[in-house]
């Protein structure tokens, strides 16, 4: 479902060191006769936890945003890929503390309680008693920042450490682990994607969706993963802090750009910027330094990607409230759930692809190399954001769209006996005799001129002719009430509620032309309704079939039916009847989301393609392109794409200021642009073999040209790693 960490910043694997092999009995324990350390039950359930409290609390977030911190929908998606670009920029900041300073053991300790600090923080500010709204906001970025810090930081060293507790003869069981930690990232996500949303909707606390619950019990669950982690303790095998190599990488970078910066153009030229370091730094180092560089290239267009696929927990989960989410009359999805598809798909889909599709294309003799796959899966996913313009212009079909600045939206209600005419002077709307009890077909755009205007209206019944004189103000929407007062027509302006729910929930409102006031009781809420043409306030309504509600209206209670209020609408019911009956007529004045939530499945099956062909595919291309020791430099530069990617999204959100189906399809559009140039980048590209490297640096004797250089070679490598393949040739003589 999201970027793998299998190859972090500070994934290196070393050979016994003296302090390893002086290990407790415990720690070389294994389970039920496999050669998997007992370390690791410890360690899954860390992981599981971690991952269960994560994706949990994100997939609620921006609903959070929305209906809690009451922000508007561009706000809370700019906030929360800000969020999600934080979480990929810190992982770099935690391989450097755990290679540099702390080791992988206590970087996890230390960043898993900021962790814990930022979800009990977050989860402080979803209780509405604590504060005012300014403190609400201030804690739940306090607490985001703790816990992108958090996440980031331990992500690059789970895999890691969890890789460190095997032995160095079990590889394969080393590998199927990391198979293992895929799934389990991917089946937290699918549990919690789940979950969540049911806190945080089925549950109801502080008279509303139970969003501190919701980040609560991520919590929990994140102090439960700290205490499972730190109870083996005395099992895990601990490789001290060895030096980051993006430090060196940079360092060496930095000093090849400070060379070439002051030097003249009497020194000898060189053939690439980078041997301008080859004074300090081995030229094994520097060769290795220049075929990530080629990699790194490559990953330029690549942040385009990622915008579109982090949108599934935003822009997505917000197309979804705008959807009908019923499956049969009894079971309803929340539209924050939708999310849990991706992680269903991969479970999926990584099997299929491996043992069907790959095979197959390659039985029809189709060179399908990993760079063409990338490319392959940037077609899907601009194809899924294809799909999702296509929802989106449906999904608009029931949406009324507010008025811009100097004009006004009016829809006309005639409650008279007889059908009347109404004339607005300057237009010719409303053209038609407007029928008695008569469901206004949609909203008119009133000509304001400025942001209020009164004006005096004819209305003619019975070819007799009323003023009505009204003021309006722009961008909002009004129902012009028109009935009969004894001998002539009155008109009563009520203003409307046109923004569909945010918590997929149904507004109701009543208009009581009897002489006695009523009540009405519509589930959990109540509603009084003035006699004599009163209006009541439009509330929300959960969505549901409603029969034998109760209402009252003087000393008789009736039981009334409405029937169902289905997702996303606005009603009007008019009550009529005389003292002994109540008659009801349903209005819609916001049509119900008609469009099915199972429309979005094809997008998510696509974007779910793409990410299998594009993520696994290009980090085993990054794996495979990189020597040994700069597999980390790779995956820090692969996790910074994702880092960018949503702040691409950051920015359109703010910026661009477009319909929602068209920045669907600018977003489309764009990918499918660097697509192409990312095509013509590979096209040029030359694979190579990292092994290739001990060809070009083939051990042989010290003469005095290569003296100081492999002295470096020698220096370097050693301060690096303990693994025999770096050992220079006099040291590889000893051994033998």
């Amino acid at each position: 479902m999201y970027p793998l960490y299998l190859f972090s910043p500070s994934l290196s694997f070393s050979l016994p060191s003296p302090l390893s092999l002086s290990l407790s009995l415990l720690s070389a324990q294994k389970l039920c006769g496999t050669n998997y350390p007992v370390s690791i039950s410890f360690y899954s359930v860390n992981d599981f936890c971690e991952h269960f409290s994560y994706y949990g609390m994100k997939a609620v977030l921006t609903l959070y945003f929305i209906n809690y911190l009451h922000w508007d929908p561009n706000l809370s998606t700019a906030v929360y890929h800000a969020f999600s670009s934080l979480c990929y920029f810190t992982p770099v900041l935690g391989a450097l503390i755990a290679d540099s300073w702390l080791g992988k053991f206590k970087t996890i300790i230390y960043l898993s309680v900021v962790y814990v600090l930022g979800h009990i923080v977050k989860s402080v500010g979803a209780i509405p008693s604590v504060g005012d709204s300014t403190i609400h906001i201030v804690l739940s970025m306090v607490g985001l920042i703790l816990i992108a810090f958090g996440t980031g930081g331990i992500k690059p060293c789970v895999a890691a450490f969890g890789g460190d507790q095997f032995d160095e003869e079990h590889t394969n069981e080393r590998r199927k682990f990391f198979s293992i930690f895929y799934m389990s990232i991917n089946g937290g996500s699918v549990l919690s994607t789940l979950i969540t949303p049911m806190l945080r909707g089925d549950v109801q606390c502080f008279g509303g969706d139970c969003y501190a619950l919701a980040f609560g019990v991520p919590a929990i669950l994140m102090v439960i993963a700290l205490v499972v982690f730190i109870s083996g303790s005395g099992m895990y095998k601990k490789s001290p802090p060895e030096g980051n190599i993006l430090l060196d990488v940079c360092k060496c970078m930095g000093l090849a750009i400070k060379n070439r910066w002051k030097s003249s153009k009497y020194d000898p030229k060189k053939k690439h910027w980078l041997d301008w370091a080859e004074d300090k730094y081995p030229r094994r180092l520097i060769h290795e330094i220049k075929m990530v560089l080629r990699v790194l290239v490559l990953y330029i267009p690549l942040p385009m990607f990622w915008a579109l696929f982090d949108q599934q927990g935003s822009r997505w989960t917000l197309q979804a409230t705008r959807m009908n989410m019923a499956f049969g009359s009894t079971f309803v999805l929340k539209p924050d759930q939708m999310q849990m598809l991706n992680a269903l798909l991969i479970l999926v889909f990584v099997p299929i692809f491996d043992m069907v599709v790959y095979p197959l294309i390659g039985l029809c003799r189709i060179n399908l190399t990993p760079l063409k796959k990338m490319a392959v899966g940037m077609i899907f996913a601009a194809l899924a954001f294809g799909s999702a313009t296509l929802v989106e212009v449906n999904v608009t079909k029931t949406v009324v769209e507010p008025a811009p600045q100097g004009q006004c939206l009016l829809q006309v209600y005639n409650l008279a006996v007889s059908d009347v005419k109404l004339n607005i002077p300057g237009s010719n709307l409303f053209s038609q005799p407007i029928k008695s009890y008569e469901d206004p077909p949609a909203y008119q755009h009133i000509q304001l001129g400025g942001h209020n205007k009164t004006i005096t209206m004819a209305v003619t019944q019975n070819e007799i002719l009323y003023q009505c004189v009204q003021t309006f103000t722009e961008q909002k929407a009004y129902t012009l009430v028109l009935h009969s007062n004894g001998s002539e027509i009155v008109c009563q302006l009520a203003t409307d509620n046109i923004h569909k729910s945010e918590k997929m929930e149904a507004y109701l409102r009543f208009i009581n032309t009897r002489s006695e006031a009523v009540n009405i009781t519509v589930g959990a809420v109540d509603f009084y309704v003035p006699a004599d043409y009163g209006i009541s306030p439009h509330n929300s309504v959960e969505r549901k079939e409603y029969t034998n509600d109760k209402c009252t209206s003087g000393s008789q209670n009736f039981l009334i039916t409405l029937g169902l209020l289905d997702f996303g609408a606005s009603y009007t019911v008019i009550l009529k009847g005389d003292p002994g009956e109540i008659i009801l007529q349903k209005m819609e004045d916001v049509k119900a989301n008609n469009v099915h939530i199972a429309w979005q499945i094809p997008q998510y099956v696509l974007i779910t393609a793409g990410e299998v062909m594009f993520s696994i595919t290009g980090l085993e291309f990054s794996y495979s392109q990189a020597p040994a020791n700069m597999k980390s430099v790779l995956q820090a530069g692969w996790l910074l794409t994702v880092a960018f990617g949503n702040v691409i999204v950051l920015i359109v959100a703010e910026g661009a200021g477009l319909d929602q189906w068209m920045e669907f399809l600018l977003f489309a559009g764009l990918l499918v642009a660097v697509c192409i140039i990312f095509s013509i980048m590979a096209y040029f590209y030359t694979y190579v073999d990292p092994d290739e490297l001990d060809k070009l640096f083939p051990d042989k004797t010290v003469n005095d040209d290569d003296e100081d250089n492999l002295k470096k070679n020698q220096k370097y490598h050693l301060d690096q790693t303990d693994n025999s393949m770096y050992l220079n040739p006099i040291e590889k003589r000893t051994k033998m």
